[in-house]
């Protein structure tokens, strides 16, 4: 028994136990410390209830006068003009936050016109790019030919936001001959190819062209369908050591026609080699070939970015 007047003490509560913090908490820390502020926009926007303006207020200090955008938004070329790649940059972020429409795509389309090749489609790099920094593997030419790699991304984007312009119809001819007769290729070409695939309003022939494209993708072996044995899988011709490209690269969301390449079985497998990729620092490597450094360190937060986007639309919990 306590003597009399003493008093009884009590317990301080124990301290909280620290919780391992989530995939999308420890991706959100990676953001802040190394992306652009078009980035930190992005996520805020995509994860934590952000508005749209600000995304768009970040992504017109890229924009030019000429319609298209330059300044490195599409961080492997650097300096200020106009390219299709950046453009094209520019239209997935619009289309992130559905603002792919109205006069801003037609200022888009008449840059389009403006850069487009004899056929009607987009070269990957302008000449006006040379003189400024460019990664080595993103050759410039005085006189490029066509590219599906640049046009087809376009053209899927503006006919899924159903934006119309004469532009598109000789682009899209263009797309769906460069696409149904593809013999081989490789993976960033592919991802293209599905970009307009997704999107473009002839569904029927949509379909079948995906069907080819996947006994492609699987006989070319450029999916590695086995993360723990990715030696078995070859690196295509010009990529990085290490570059290889997975199902979730291809069928980012389940509703791609790229989806029904993969079984259900290499599906979760590619998931879950995606979750298990998430770096100490929060963020996902870059496969890509780094050349210097502000384009390697800005290239991770899209990466990352677009990871997270992956498992989300697969009911993977980030959070």
């Amino acid at each position: 028994m306590a003597e009399s007047g003493a008093s009884t003490a009590t317990p301080s509560p124990a301290p909280p136990t620290s919780r391992t913090p989530t995939p999308l908490a420890r991706a959100e820390r990676f953001v802040w410390l190394t992306a652009r502020v078009l980035e930190q926009r992005l996520f805020a926007h995509d994860f934590r209830g952000g508005g749209a303006d600000p995304v768009e207020t970040a992504l017109d200090a890229y924009r030019n006068p000429d319609g298209g955008y330059g300044h490195a938004l599409e961080p492997d070329l650097r300096g200020p003009v106009s390219q299709p790649l950046h453009t094209a940059h520019a239209l997935r972020v619009l289309d992130a936050v559905g603002r792919c429409g109205g006069r801003r795509a037609e200022h888009v389309c008449r840059y389009l016109t403006s850069v487009s090749t004899a056929d009607g489609a987009l070269p990957a790099v302008h000449p006006v790019q040379r003189g400024y920094p460019t990664a080595p593997f993103v050759p410039v030419e005085d006189d490029p030919p066509s590219s599906l790699l640049a046009t087809g991304p376009v053209v899927g984007l503006l006919h899924r936001n159903e934006v119309w312009h004469a532009w598109l119809f000789r682009a899209t001819d263009f797309c769906w001959q460069a696409v149904e007769n593809l013999a081989e290729s490789h993976p960033y070409e592919v991802r293209a190819a599905v970009a307009f695939l997704d999107s473009v309003p002839d569904r029927p022939r949509a379909q079948a062209a995906a069907d080819r494209l996947g006994r492609l993708v699987r006989r070319q072996r450029l999916a590695v369908l086995d993360p723990d044995d990715r030696d078995a899988y070859p690196v295509a011709p010009g990529y990085a050591p290490g570059e290889h490209h997975f199902p979730h690269d291809y069928a980012p969301a389940p509703r791609s026609l790229a989806r029904s390449w993969f079984t259900d079985a290499e599906m979760a497998r590619s998931l879950d080699f995606l979750v298990a990729e998430q770096r100490e620092d929060g963020g996902w490597p870059v496969r890509w070939r780094p050349w210097a450094p502000a384009p390697a360190l800005e290239s991770g937060p899209l990466v990352t970015i677009d990871a997270l986007r992956t498992l989300r639309a697969y009911d993977r919990a980030v959070d």
